[in-house]
C-alpha cells in the first residue's frame, strides 16, 4: 500500500469509527491519550501516525489494530504492512474479521526494540509466538522471557511491553477481543 493510500484509508476509518461511536475529536483525544490536534491532522491525512500513536487509538476505541491498515477480507493471508518504522514492523497476516474476533499479525522488532502497549478492552487476549530471536513480554508486573518456538497467552486488559533481546526477533501476535 502506498504511503498517500495508507493515510487515506486510515483517516477514513478513524472518521467512520469516529462517528459510528457518536464522538468528538475531543471525546477521543479524552479516551486514547492523543491529542486533538494529531488526530485531525490523521483524519485530514495530513500526518500518518506510528504505530505505538495507532495502537493507543485502536485501544482507546476498542477497536481492532489491524482494521486502519489492512484492506484485505480474503480469508487467504494478507501481504500488508504497516509502513516503515526503524525499530518495528507490523504486517496484519489475518486481520481483524467480526465472525472470528481476532486478528494475527508479524511483529519484526529490530536493534534490541523495546515497545510499550496500553491496556486493550477487557477480556481481550494476546498469544504470542516468537519465530525468530529472543522476547521478552511484560505484564502481571513480571517479565517472561521466550526463545524462537516458544509461545505464551496473557490478558492483554492491562499495560504490556515487547522487549527484543537480540537484534532481530520476530513473533507472531493473535490478539483475540
Amino acid at each position: 500500500m502506498a504511503e498517500q493510500e495508507f493515510k487515506q484509508h486510515i483517516a477514513q476509518h478513524l472518521k467512520a469509527l469516529r462517528k459510528a461511536q457518536g464522538l468528538s475529536l475531543d471525546s477521543v483525544a479524552r479516551l486514547t491519550g492523543v491529542s486533538k490536534a494529531m488526530l485531525g491532522q490523521i483524519e485530514r491525512q495530513e500526518s500518518s501516525p506510528t504505530i505505538s500513536t495507532l495502537w493507543k487509538i485502536a485501544s482507546g476505541l476498542n477497536a481492532s489494530f489491524s482494521a486502519f491498515f489492512a484492506t484485505s477480507s480474503d480469508e487467504r493471508a494478507s501481504d500488508e504492512n504497516f509502513p516503515e518504522d526503524p525499530n518495528m514492523k507490523v504486517k496484519a497476516i489475518f486481520p481483524y474479521r467480526d465472525d472470528t474476533r481476532m486478528e494475527v499479525m508479524e511483529v519484526s522488532l529490530l536493534n534490541f526494540h523495546e515497545q510499550q502497549s496500553d491496556p486493550h478492552a477487557t477480556g481481550v487476549i494476546e498469544h504470542v509466538h516468537v519465530l525468530n530471536g529472543e522476547l521478552s513480554v511484560y505484564f502481571d508486573n513480571a517479565w517472561h522471557d521466550l526463545q524462537a518456538g516458544q509461545s505464551l497467552r496473557f490478558f492483554a486488559d492491562q499495560p504490556h511491553t515487547y522487549k527484543a533481546r537480540s537484534d532481530y526477533t520476530v513473533f507472531h501476535n493473535i490478539i483475540c477481543y
